[in-house]
């Protein structure tokens, strides 16, 4: 089970590290969001990864896994949730304005790339 907890993070780290270095704005977008979803997975994963464990001990409990790693993850969850709408709301707002989505670094008056 940990090896495909592990394996689940990389493929998202790497998929949102492309996507990230695209020049266009929604990937850039997504790319943010599944990096916020592999920082979710990971921290998850930090409170032991145990099966029909409860998240409190109890009496008849024989085992248990930490609630704190879950708390923050939900917190983590709606605060990524809420800014990811915020960027896709300033990024379609940038697109309707201009036209385009690409980000440019640095450009000309003719719309070069200098």
């Amino acid at each position: 089970m940990e090896m495909l907890v592990a394996s689940a993070i990389g493929v998202l780290t790497a998929a949102g590290i492309y996507l990230i270095l695209r020049l266009r704005a929604f990937p850039v977008i997504l790319g943010t969001a599944m990096l916020s979803y592999a920082v979710n997975v990971f921290l998850f994963s930090t409170g032991r990864l145990a099966v029909n464990a409860p998240p409190i001990l109890t009496k008849t409990a024989e085992s248990y896994t930490d609630p704190l790693p879950q708390a923050l993850v939900l917190t983590a969850i709606v605060i990524s949730f809420g800014m990811t709408a915020v960027v896709v709301m300033i990024a379609l707002g940038a697109y309707l304005e201009t036209g385009t989505d690409k980000i440019d670094i640095a450009t000309d008056e003719e719309g070069d790339a200098a």
